[in-house]
């Protein structure tokens, strides 16, 4: 289409658009980018979104969720990091940003810079704290490893612990760098704690987590905040064993007993065998040497203080003739003492008196006792009972019962009140007339009071017209 004689196509918006994400697509399929993050936000959806900026200029990124989880990095701000990815156009703000498939922290002076704020971090938290710290066992049963099974470092520690003292070993293989080497190691030591003591497959007395040497970024897996605070977490003495002596990395602060290698770590975890048996013969021959030197002093003591003890025979023989001599007294002054007795219970029992005398003696007070207050009783009961006998003669001879025996007769209402007057009554009320030997009914037909009769309402005038008068 040709408009004001020129010859421009038209385009709309959503061309425009589509052709600009296609030239900047094709044109920036893989870039690396270097800047610091700031505005860093995670969506609910696991999408990440942040900038990527230096002095001058500003990039838009995003990470989508799923490699978001495959990122060695934590992303923050104030970070400096190398992004690879690739350029697209966000057509609905008609910017431009990179969608971000891998991230790393740019420089060493970076990653010591985040190593010593996360140190700072967990430090304050307590993660660190000496007192928390476990001891390591004497001499373990069962150790458990964690490193990777195809390194020189499993050959190492597994040759020393032979060498000083054969312990069995369970080796948890694991990544020691790289992506998924945080997550590996952290399930690791979490795997050696779940297991239980006496199950088929033996709980270890302590723990090694151990690589070899390498660059402060082959080493970044054991700085990672999960990695630090699972080993500070484990309830089996944990020896961390990373890199070389003057290697530092986080999880030596949060082990319970930092080893500068990884041999040096089986060296604290067992001692030398030969060692520990010349250690307890020795000390067993001084313990024996000790024991027979105190009881040749103990029998040398004894012996001196019996040379002082008097004889025992004649201090025996002198308590045996008095023993003799009292077993004969005793004899005699039982048989005295028990005729002593008998003559005083004797004189005693005389001066007693019969308990079946003292029964019938008593036995007659308490019949004339019983005499006396049956008469009294009648006494006191007979003046009160002959009134009550008088006053009840007096009451029925005043009854109006005996009234109607005489031919008198009682008249009620309806209602069962009486009636004592003829006024009381109208003509046709009913009414009862009690007389001797029972009831009768009877309605009023003359005398008493007429009814009033009902006023007669006025009758209603139904002529609608009304009147005019």
């Amino acid at each position: 289409m040709i408009e004001n004689g020129l010859n421009a196509p038209i385009f709309s918006v959503s061309e425009i658009s589509g052709h600009l994400k296609r030239v900047v697509e094709d044109s920036f399929a893989f870039v690396r980018v270097r800047g610091e993050i700031s505005g860093f936000k995670r969506a609910n959806s696991g999408h990440l979104y942040f900038r990527v900026k230096d002095d001058d200029a500003v990039l838009d990124g995003v990470c989508w969720r799923g490699t978001a989880s495959r990122l060695g990095v934590e992303p923050e701000d104030g970070l400096e990091v190398i992004v690879t990815g690739r350029l697209t156009t966000y057509p609905g703000r008609s910017n431009y940003q990179i969608v971000v498939e891998a991230m790393e922290i740019a420089g060493e002076g970076a990653l010591l810079k985040l190593l010593e704020e996360r140190r700072k971090k967990l430090a304050a938290e307590g993660l660190f704290d000496p007192d928390y710290k476990q001891d390591i066992p004497l001499l373990p049963d069962v150790i458990g490893v964690v490193t990777s099974p195809t390194g020189a470092v499993i050959r190492d520690i597994l040759h020393r612990l032979n060498d000083r003292f054969p312990r069995r070993v369970l080796v948890w293989p694991v990544l020691v760098q790289g992506d998924g080497a945080p997550e590996q190691i952290v399930e690791a030591i979490a795997g050696f704690n779940r297991l239980k003591p006496g199950g088929d497959i033996p709980r270890p007395d302590v723990l090694i987590v151990a690589r070899g040497g390498g660059s402060l970024e082959d080493l970044w897996a054991f700085n990672e905040e999960n990695v630090v605070r699972a080993a500070s977490e484990s309830a089996i003495p944990l020896i961390s064993a990373v890199g070389h002596e003057t290697d530092t990395t986080l999880i030596d602060f949060a082990s319970d007993l930092r080893a500068p290698t990884p041999t040096a770590a089986a060296e604290m975890a067992v001692p030398v065998r030969t060692e520990l048996l010349a250690q307890v013969g020795d000390d067993g021959s001084r313990l024996l040497r000790a024991m027979t030197r105190t009881v040749a002093e103990h029998k040398n003591n004894l012996t001196g203080l019996a040379r002082g003890l008097p004889d025992l025979n004649s201090l025996v023989a002198n308590q045996r003739q008095r023993l003799d001599d009292w077993g004969e007294r005793l004899a005699g002054s039982l048989q005295s003492g028990i005729h002593r007795r008998h003559r005083c219970l004797a004189e005693v029992s005389g001066a007693l008196t019969s308990p079946r005398t003292k029964i019938i003696y008593a036995r007659e007070r308490l019949a004339n006792r019983s005499e006396s207050l049956n008469r009294a009783a009648q006494r006191l009961t007979q003046a009160p009972r002959q009134q009550l006998e008088q006053t009840a003669r007096l009451l029925d001879g005043l009854s109006y019962e005996r009234v109607l025996d005489r031919g008198f007769a009682l008249v009620t209402d309806a209602k069962g009140k009486a009636v004592t007057d003829a006024g009381d009554v109208s003509l046709g009320d009913d009414i009862t007339i009690r007389m001797k030997g029972g009831n009768v009914g009877a309605r009023v037909t003359g005398g008493g009071v007429p009814k009033p009769k009902k006023a007669k309402m006025p009758k209603k005038n139904n002529d609608a017209q009304g009147s005019l008068l």
